[in-house]
């Protein structure tokens, strides 16, 4: 039987990011996607303007039916959540709809390039560093690993900065760490921490920054996870549909990558 999946994150309704990558690519994998949507906006924040209806208060409203109607999931993959009353509802999530053995995946997505994103604050923080111990897997990038861990950010970093990020990581949580976007040398790619001494995985450094990319490493790791491949097997996947992706994309595409392109020759 197909594994079935809960993605926990907002929905841009114009954008390649959060749900609208999420439910595609998941679903591609042969995953039963079902989702959680913590927002609706009229399109991401990289347009001058959009609209934002949050929708924490009605996910108290979604528990209850879910539970009326006994579902269960295999497996919950948490992205884009915006809002610290959210980290709660999600422990909630766990504790109600898990089956057994049901693997917990976050990406907590709030900061990148040494900064938060607008909207998010040290509050929001503090509070994915407590979700965080619920997790089977996590997927923070450098410059939010450095907040989670209260880490100095620099620029130019070096490795000792991403072996500082494993001990400090592993003080907060028993969870498999996969720090992503590690750029150093001229390279990019994720260090795999588990049990022992992290590995690290490099692939190709392209010229351009696209966004949700994110989003969708997470998403093509997530599907390969639950397909039984090792951490390296799924980062090694992740990373290569991400780089094809934003080869795919014309220049002018600023708001995203043209993922389509790649899921319809998957």
């Amino acid at each position: 039987m197909s594994k079935k999946l809960l993605t926990m994150q907002d929905l841009s309704c114009v954008g390649q990011c959060s749900l609208t990558v999420a439910l595609p690519i998941l679903s591609a994998y042969g995953l039963e996607t079902c989702v959680l949507p913590t927002a609706v906006l009229s399109n991401h924040t990289m347009f001058e303007t959009w609209s934002y209806l949050d929708l924490t208060n009605e996910l108290p409203n979604i528990f209850d039916k879910w539970k009326k109607n006994n579902f269960k999931f295999d497996a919950f993959l948490l992205g884009y959540l915006g809002k610290a009353d959210l980290m709660e509802l999600a422990k909630q999530c766990f504790a109600q709809f898990s089956n057994d053995g049901a693997k917990i995946i976050i990406d907590p997505v709030f900061g990148d390039n040494g900064k938060l994103y607008g909207g998010f604050d040290l509050n929001y923080v503090a509070e994915m560093r407590k979700l965080l111990k619920y997790a089977d897997i996590i997927l923070p990038n450098v410059t939010e690993a450095c907040f989670l861990t209260g880490t100095e950010y620099v620029a130019d970093y070096d490795f000792n900065l991403i072996v500082t990020l494993e001990r400090e990581l592993k003080k907060i949580t028993d969870a498999k760490i996969i720090i992503t976007g590690v750029e150093i040398g001229g390279n990019i790619g994720e260090v795999i921490s588990g049990n022992k001494k992290g590995e690290i995985l490099w692939h190709e450094l392209l010229p351009v920054k696209k966004h949700g990319t994110g989003d969708i490493f997470a998403s093509v790791f997530t599907a390969n996870y639950l397909r039984g491949k090792n951490l390296r097997d799924c980062c090694n996947a992740a990373a290569k549909f991400v780089a094809d992706c934003i080869k795919k994309t014309d220049e002018a595409h600023f708001y995203g990558v043209d993922f389509e392109k790649v899921l319809n020759s998957k």
